[in-house]
């Protein structure tokens, strides 16, 4: 299937397809023609000598140095070269990818005022297998400047540009915005798979199931809490838990007893970032801005994104919470002290046999790193001085991207553990027992991992790891729904 590009209406789902299932793109005709004439508000506005930064004029704190004729277009090429600073290791392909294609988007709309060829040509480069590579260092945030420099050094090498393309080619945020969109899609599955491990730790646990009355989300009617609270009621469904006096605990450990509530803080947090998010993959991101109604080129600061870069630090910080208590469940439920079970799980006669006891270790080292990404950087301030003081905002986009989906891949694998042992506690406690949801996750994970018996080896999680990132413990996927 073919997505058409229109400069207006593309999803978050389209944009993962493209991404990473190679999907092809085409542009609407009715995006050339918009772009054909907002191009022609350009030719316009050069043909008048009209000043309009970084068409007539040079950028940043060159501004004040006038641009005419050969000199305009020969300098949106140089400009390129100028902002070619981009530092460290290369993107992954697919960010390469999604950033190709909300450059494409934004070409589209026709606010930028490029020639139709620019968008041709990102069509013919999402095409191929492979795209350029782009270096992730470098940029505050006021526009992905380096990173795109990369981009547009590349893609466009061997392209005479027109007087103001160079600009449009740098001057948006669709790298940060290609990266976050990636993350939260990612961290959509995670948090799913994350109720799914939080429900059969409960099991292994032998939990208190009062905290999923429907009452709760009565009283506290948070959007992501019933959310949260359903998931769990139908996972545990038909579970020996649900019997009068069946919990070992009148209160069990917080981490057990929140399990709803920081999961649906999670789910609201994640709904006000898509929100944002949704906004950003059709907005005007660049500067200057063709207004084709005024047949005019305005200055603005379309490139500011701080509501997506704070979004991005508010989910990393909720998401910290709750990486950090499905770690404390992991290592409670290796502790005969809160669990009743055998210490790591373990089955073995052998008192010196530790079962599953050290992936308690890995799981709290795993949350450590969690953590430590969950600093905002939204309110970041390099310096007030660049550019004779004209640049003294940052927003730090491209790096609240960057921390959320490595804080969404650390969460994938602390999923991978919980589940590992949540699986193990419960089977001791008797299979027989589980849910109608928490019995197919059970079987899912043991197609994954096996029981650890009798002096068997710690076990490989990587193969969960995989199966959360794929969705196989999204709840409709065990339970239907």
């Amino acid at each position: 299937m073919t997505i058409l590009i229109a400069g207006r209406t593309l999803t978050l789902d389209e944009l993962v397809r493209v991404a990473r299932d190679g999907e092809a793109v085409r542009l609407d005709p009715a995006a050339r023609e918009e772009m054909a004439r907002t191009r022609a508000v350009v030719e316009d506005v050069l043909r008048s000598g009209t000043l309009a930064y970084g068409v007539t004029t040079a950028v940043g704190v060159l501004k004040r140095v006038p641009l005419e004729g050969p000199d305009a277009d020969a300098y949106a090429q140089r400009m390129i070269r100028h902002h070619r600073v981009a530092q460290g290791s290369v993107a992954p392909t697919d960010v390469v990818r999604a950033t190709l294609l909300l450059q494409l988007n934004a070409f589209a709309s026709g606010l930028p005022g490029v020639r139709p060829l620019l968008a041709d040509r990102l069509v013919e480069i999402l095409a191929l297998p492979e795209p350029p590579p782009v270096r992730i260092l470098g940029s505050v945030g006021q526009a992905d400047l380096a990173p795109l420099a990369d981009l547009a050094g590349a893609v466009f090498a061997d392209v005479e540009l027109a007087a103001g393309e160079g600009l449009a080619l740098i001057t948006g945020n669709p790298f940060a915005t290609a990266w976050a969109a990636l993350a939260l899609a990612d961290l959509g599955r995670l948090l799913d798979a994350l109720d799914v491990a939080g429900a059969l730790s409960l099991e292994g646990l032998g939990a208190n199931l009062s905290v999923l009355h429907p009452a709760v989300e009565t009283a506290r009617p948070h959007p992501g809490l019933a959310a949260s609270l359903g998931t769990l009621r139908r996972l545990l469904e038909g579970s020996a838990l649900w019997a009068p006096d069946a919990s070992r605990n009148l209160q069990d450990p917080l981490t057990f007893r929140n399990v709803a509530h920081l999961h649906g803080a999670a789910r609201d947090a994640l709904a006000h970032a898509r929100a944002v998010l949704d906004v950003e993959l059709n907005a005007s991101q660049g500067n200057p801005m063709v207004v084709a109604g005024e047949s005019r080129i305005v200055s603005v600061a379309n490139f500011e994104i701080a509501g997506l870069a704070a979004a991005l630090d508010y989910q990393r910080i909720v998401l910290a919470t709750v990486l950090g208590a499905a770690a404390e469940r992991v290592v409670k439920l290796l502790e005969t002290s809160w669990s009743g079970l055998p210490t790591g799980l373990a089955i073995s006669d052998d008192p010196s046999d530790a079962g599953l006891e050290y992936l308690g270790i890995a799981v709290q080292a795993l949350a450590a790193e969690a953590r430590l990404l969950a600093a905002p950087v939204s309110f970041e301030l390099v310096s007030t001085s660049h550019a004779e003081g004209i640049e003294d905002r940052t927003t730090m986009a491209p790096l609240a991207a960057r921390r959320t989906a490595e804080m969404v891949a650390l969460g994938r694998r602390i999923a991978a553990v919980e589940l590992t042992v949540a699986a193990q506690a419960a089977e001791l406690r008797g299979v027989d027992r589980l849910g109608t949801g928490t019995a197919a996750a059970h079987k899912a994970v043991r197609r994954a991992i096996p029981f650890v018996g009798r002096g068997d080896v710690v076990p490989d999680v990587e193969p969960l790891v995989d199966a959360v990132a794929r969705g196989a413990f999204e709840p409709g996927a065990l339970i239907g729904g």
